[in-house]
């Protein structure tokens, strides 16, 4: 179906020019998720924490700690498409976000809801589904494959998973690279495919945006020595948001990934199990006991550099 544009407000209820709003929306779909490591909650702190809004759409609640998932419930397709449509003929988003969905049932949905959005752009993250049961995991893989990718404008995923999925027959030695990866994944109609995590000498990381042809940009950083959660979450979301801001693709995956990086080097660890990015980083005080608390963070600081917006945090 095709949705109408919400309605132009009435004189009376049209808002002073002052109070208009400006801030970019981002349509996300994701779980719930109790440990806060990922999911819909991670979503909502990344994407306002570099100046856009989210729209969460609940696909289902794992069962998990910091260490590991335990089991997922998902929401039937109706409830999720619901709570899709409800928002949408309310806000019109700049740009959406598919996280985990939970089934092939609910990425039917969404897949039909982004075809109606033909102009807002779509970035999917493929998470590791190692947790999963096989069979769920190949149902899920192969819609995403046939419904979602043909709708995708960048793809997100780390270089194991995403080479795990779309090339399962590489038969090199050498492992393939983005351009490999990015070539596997426009052949199934996907222009841009962000790799991360491919391992450099001297413990560092690279992070990949990539089209068949060509490498678009990369960003390489020192890698940390944890284990954490959430991370490709974090990622995908922070880019979603500063795609709907109004940054380039490049400039807003460079962006994203700097923000990735202080989000790690500043995890933390609120249980027994694996450290989770500081999506809120830059708000928390970094002075000693003895000074005076700072008053809020260095928007302007040369780890983080974004467009100002108008959000209060």
């Amino acid at each position: 179906m095709t949705h109408a544009p919400p309605p132009a407000p009435t004189p009376d209820d049209t808002p002073d020019d002052d109070e208009e709003a400006v801030i970019a929306c981002v349509l996300v779909f994701n779980a719930s998720d109790p440990s806060g490591s990922g999911g819909i909650s991670c979503d909502a702190l990344a994407i306002a924490s570099v100046g856009a809004h989210a729209l969460p759409v609940l696909t289902g609640a794992y069962a998990r700690d910091t260490a590991q998932i335990f089991d997922f419930f998902p929401l039937d397709e109706d409830a999720v498409g619901d709570q899709a449509r409800a928002i949408l003929e309310d806000v019109p988003p700049q740009v959406i976000k598919v996280g985990f969905a939970g089934s092939a049932e609910n990425l039917s949905v969404i897949a039909e809801l982004t075809a109606d959005y033909d102009g807002v752009p779509v970035v999917a993250y493929m998470p590791n589904l190692s947790w999963w049961e096989d069979d769920k995991i190949d149902q899920y893989l192969d819609a995403f494959r046939e419904l979602l990718l043909p709708q995708t404008s960048v793809l997100v995923g780390h270089h194991s998973t995403l080479r795990r999925w779309l090339l399962p027959d590489w038969s090199s030695d050498k492992n393939p690279g983005p351009r490999d990866i990015a070539k596997a994944a426009a052949e199934l109609g996907v222009p841009y495919t962000l790799v991360t995590g491919l391992t450099l000498a001297d413990q560092y990381i690279d992070n990949v945006l990539a089209t068949p042809e060509t490498v678009v940009g990369h960003e390489k950083f020192e890698r940390i020595e944890a284990v954490f959660s959430g991370a490709g979450e974090t990622l995908s979301a922070a880019l979603a948001a500063l795609l709907a801001t109004g940054l380039d693709l490049s400039a807003a995956a460079s962006e994203a990934l700097h923000y990735l990086d202080r989000c790690l080097d500043e995890g933390f660890r609120p249980g027994m199990g694996h450290v989770i990015p500081d999506r809120l980083f830059w708000a928390q005080s970094e002075t000693d006991d003895e000074e005076t608390p700072a008053v809020g963070p260095d928007l302007n600081a040369d780890f983080f550099e974004m467009p100002f917006n108008e959000t209060k945090h």
